[in-house]
């Protein structure tokens, strides 16, 4: 009897011992479903589905290469490993840094994951549509979110951009013969629709290049 007790406790531990290593596999396996399922965990690698995912999301705009040089890009931005960028994360990228909207654009992208990030650099790829830049500006000037834009939010936007160079006397001539000529007088208010008809000829440059070095 006393050498068969020793046994019993042996094959127990051993029992234990493997039902922790599966419980461990499980765990793992989980964290990584977790993390691929999230698109924006930085400690795993993207997988062909997930580039694919990615770039449909995007609309195509983006060939997998760029994909996967945006991905480092991110990596390098997400200083935490959270998954996410936070607004002063992305400031660090000179191009926002230095562009006069940057404080508006900042509050669109505080927050994104991979997938959002890539989504919102769309808009500035050479081959996205011109309804997908004006689309883009809309929500620039969509201050309060209301979906539409007034001839006040307009005129802060050309204030930022413009500058010293035009004065508000200048702004408002330009931007109500502008309006005028769209069939839309100062105290209307313009949806996305509106928005594109009036300044859907204005051909905006937004080509951004996000660096990766």
């Amino acid at each position: 009897g006393e050498t068969f007790r020793p046994a019993i406790r042996k094959s127990q531990i051993n029992a234990c011992d493997q039902e922790e290593r599966e419980r461990d596999k499980l765990s793992q396996f989980c964290r990584l479903k977790n993390s691929k399922r999230k698109m924006g965990n930085t400690s795993s690698m993207l997988t062909q589905y997930d580039i694919e995912e990615v770039q449909s999301h995007c609309q195509d705009l983006f060939e997998q290469q760029e994909i996967l040089s945006l991905y480092q890009r991110f990596c390098q931005l997400d200083r935490n490993a959270k998954g996410f960028i936070s607004s002063d994360e992305f400031l660090s990228v000179p191009e926002f840094a230095m562009n006069p909207l940057s404080q508006r654009l900042l509050k669109m992208v505080d927050g994104l994951n991979f997938k959002d990030f890539v989504a919102f650099l769309s808009a500035f790829s050479a081959k996205a549509s011109l309804k997908q830049k004006v689309k883009l500006i809309f929500q620039v000037y969509d201050s309060d979110c209301n979906g539409k834009v007034s001839f006040n939010d307009i005129m802060q936007v050309l204030r930022d951009l413009s500058g010293s160079f035009m004065s508000d006397e200048q702004r408002e001539q330009v931007l109500g013969q502008v309006m005028k000529e769209a069939g839309y007088t100062s105290d209307s208010f313009l949806t996305l629709e509106d928005f594109i008809k009036v300044f859907g000829s204005c051909k905006p440059e937004m080509n951004v290049e996000i660096p990766v070095d």
